[in-house]
């Protein structure tokens, strides 16, 4: 998904032309073939704005910059204002047609923060204005944290704005992978800035990847010790075609390594009061419930992106599939967001309706649980789209502890799914 923090589990832009990909990658359709009929009517979206391209940091694990997508450098370092003018007009033709009531819209980027405080605040009030009558914006930022100060706080109380900051553990962790463009470590500035936060009363959500080695008790234990109360865990984003530069054994599990202390300590009393988005949606999944996330169930993700220029992207983590696999070719200064539908039939069914599952999970007991992961997760250069995730080991393991935890069985689960489905 995005790296977005969601709201109430969830996952926080219009197309005319072929999808664009790079010649030197299959076509990331998938396998799927035609002209489909998607329906997008009544598929409430959540509208991501890249309001940003740059960042003051250079993780070396981000999807944007550092996975061989380049997009971000023909794009404006800030969105301009007729952009963001065009974004509100088709949110609100979208939420119009689609009966939509409730817009989640998440500022992002880059590093959101360097629009700055005043021109974040006068875009809240545009967009309240531009959708007043159809829908009720909710707005949420994803950010890295070093740059909030008095003035920044000041906005998200006084605007309402959910926030999510980047983080990804102690110093150790973090500054392994989160650095400057010098190389410097940035986790005592986003402690900082996280610190602010929880001092104003406001109550930041933490994104943080998994990193492929560390202890994942002492990291969560950490933002527990910050008084954080939802912990938003990420699988690293990697394809069947890059996973072995970062992880060289293919039999190690160290996602489910970094994650499986926490879920046992979380499932046994900490659930109460410390959200886990990953672990609530796996428990949630194996009890019978849908899926609400993107990064399992194959249910519609329900996410559209606007660049900074106004290029209208579905799921923008597919830029770790190769150069130029988000892009579609529509721009909401010409494009309405149903016509993601007719750019990609990949991004359109995954947006609005789901694809089908991997052929290879088709004899799995987590296939209608586990969904086959997430989707830029799949990619291969062979099959596209058409195989489990590369994380599949460890999600299995994580999914079948929390089967022993939950005493819930693969043959309850489909039990309680078929019972929900009828009432």
């Amino acid at each position: 998904m995005p790296q977005v923090a969601p709201e109430n589990s969830g996952p926080g832009a219009g197309p005319a032309a072929r999808s664009r990909v790079s010649p030197a990658l299959p076509d990331p359709q998938g396998g799927l073939a035609g002209s489909p009929s998607i329906a997008v009517s009544g598929s409430p979206l959540q509208f991501i704005l890249k309001v940003a391209s740059r960042c003051i940091l250079n993780c070396s694990y981000c999807y944007i910059y550092n996975k061989g997508d380049s997009t971000w450098r023909s794009r404006p370092s800030l969105m301009p204002a007729a952009v963001f003018t065009a974004a509100v007009g088709r949110i609100r033709r979208f939420c119009q047609s689609s009966g939509q009531t409730v817009a989640q819209i998440v500022f992002h980027g880059g590093e959101p923060c360097l629009a700055g405080a005043a021109r974040l605040k006068a875009w809240c009030r545009e967009m309240r204005d531009g959708l007043r009558g159809v829908a009720s914006p909710h707005f949420a930022i994803q950010t890295n944290g070093t740059l909030i100060d008095a003035e920044w706080i000041e906005v998200f109380r006084d605007e309402g704005i959910r926030i999510g900051v980047s983080m990804d553990g102690p110093a150790e962790i973090h500054d392994a992978f989160r650095v400057d463009h010098q190389g410097r470590g940035s986790h005592s500035a986003v402690e900082e800035g996280l610190r602010a936060l929880l001092d104003a009363g406001l109550s930041p959500e933490i994104l943080s990847v998994i990193p492929l080695s560390g202890d994942g008790l002492r990291t969560y234990e950490y933002f527990r010790s910050l008084k954080i109360r939802r912990i938003n865990f990420l699988l690293p984003d990697y394809t069947h075609e890059t996973k072995r530069s970062a992880v060289a054994d293919p039999r190690a599990t160290p996602v489910a390594d970094f994650l499986m202390p926490i879920v046992e300590k979380w499932c046994l009393g900490d659930w109460n009061e410390t959200d886990v988005p990953l672990f609530r949606q796996i428990a949630e999944l194996v009890l019978g419930g849908p899926s609400r996330w993107d990064q399992f169930g194959n249910g519609p993700m329900g996410i559209v992106c606007v660049e900074a220029d106004g290029a209208i992207e579905g799921l923008d983590v597919l830029r770790v599939c190769g150069h130029g696999t988000a892009a579609l070719g529509l721009s909401v200064l010409r494009d309405d967001f149903e016509r993601i539908a007719i750019a990609s039939e990949l991004q359109g069914r995954s947006i609005f309706e789901g694809i089908p599952l991997p052929s290879a999970c088709t004899g799995c007991p987590e296939r209608d649980t586990c969904g086959g992961g997430y989707l830029p997760h799949r990619f291969s250069k062979e099959r596209g789209f058409d195989n489990a995730s590369i994380w599949c080991a460890d999600i299995l393991q994580l999914f079948g502890r929390m089967r022993e935890l939950l005493s819930v069985s693969v043959a309850e689960t489909a039990s309680r799914q078929a019972f929900l489905r009828r009432i």
